[in-house]
Parts: structure tokens; sequence; C-alpha cells
């Protein structure tokens, strides 16, 4: 089996105790053991993600050809975001539910990756998604919304992302259902995440 290549994206405000790092990073190393990852691109969205604004949607609604220094400085995060996922065949986006939704960065990162020409394409059928053949994972978790109820908003709306660029097969991971003692956990997690890449 040849290499592939794990887009890791975190969302969480939170680095101590947050259950979403800590499974998708167990996720990560199965996948490196199972899928004999050859890189693994790590991009954690806590730091920071500009909004899109005038300037941007400008640049990005200006044909390549015509862009000038400053369309391509503006745009130049969106395509080095756009690069990492078409340069992975895994994608795990590990993410809370705040406030019944995704946190607000994580939206920053899909307005500045779902880019016509790029990501998806018009057609007279309606758009089509250009990142064929990946998948990803969707590593959840919530302090107050049942992961898949009605009130989750969340996940099926990364589902609808993902599907909307190409990604149409997704599996979605509850982390909050893989408890915490810390040798039973990786077990438990080991265990079920294996299954789960393997299904």
């Amino acid at each position: 089996m040849a290499s592939q290549n794990v887009l890791h994206i975190n969302s969480s405000g939170r680095h101590q105790g947050s259950i979403t790092r800590e499974v998708s990073e167990q996720l990560v190393e199965q996948l490196i053991k199972k899928q004999k990852a050859g890189k693994v691109i790590k991009r954690d969205l806590a730091t920071g993600l500009p909004f899109i604004d005038e300037q941007w949607i400008g640049a990005n609604f200006t044909a390549a050809e015509d862009r000038e220094a400053h369309h391509k400085e503006t745009l130049a995060l969106s395509d080095h975001l756009v690069g990492e996922l078409q340069q992975a065949e895994h994608i795990v986006i590990a993410s809370p539910v705040y406030n019944f939704s995704i946190p607000a960065v994580l939206k920053a990162w899909i307005d500045l990756v779902a880019r016509a020409r790029l990501t998806f394409k018009y057609t007279e059928q309606g758009p089509v998604g250009l990142l064929e053949n990946k998948k990803a994972y969707l590593v959840m978790a919530s302090g107050g919304v049942t992961i898949g109820s009605e009130a989750d908003f969340a996940t099926n709306y990364l589902k609808q992302v993902m599907a909307f660029i190409g990604i149409t097969d997704v599996t979605v991971i509850d982390a909050g259902q893989i408890k915490l003692s810390s040798e039973q956990q990786t077990e438990s997690i080991d265990q079920e995440l294996d299954s789960l890449i393997n299904a």
C-alpha cells in the first residue's frame, strides 16, 4: 500500500482536557499504523484565522489569470489551506459542539477552503465537489448536546460541507463516548478506532 497523507485539524479552544484533541490524536496514530501515512499535516485552528471580507471576496472572484500581486497576497493563506486538503488522503477534523454548532474558527476555515474551481465547481446540474478519493473522520464532542441528535447542528453541517467539496466517505466519532481513565482509555480508543478504520 502506498503511503497516504493525513490532515489533522483541531478546533477546540481548549488544549488541556480537550477530549476531541485527545481522541483525534489517537486516531491519527492509528491511521499512521494502519495506512502507513506518509506525512501528517497538523493544523491547529485555535491560533486563529481571518474571516473572509470584501478584499478577499474581490480577489477570489478575480479570474486567476487576471490576479495582481495584491490579489495573490490576499488569497495566499486560503491557497495554502486548500493545498493541505488536496495533499491529504485522510482528513481528521476534531470539533467540539459550541452552542449547538461548530467553533467560529472552524467555520472560518471552511469559508477559506470552499473555493470554486479549486475544491468544487459549478455545473448545469449544480455544484460538484473536486476533492475525490478522500476519507474524512469527524471527531465530535459536546457537554450538553447528544451527537447526531436534532439539536446537533454541527455534525450534519460538517458532513454537508465535506460532501460539497467532494468528500462523501465520512465517519463520525462521538469522542464523548470514549471514557477517560488512562490505560483503559487508550485500549478502548485503539479498539474502537481500529474497527472504524477497517470498516
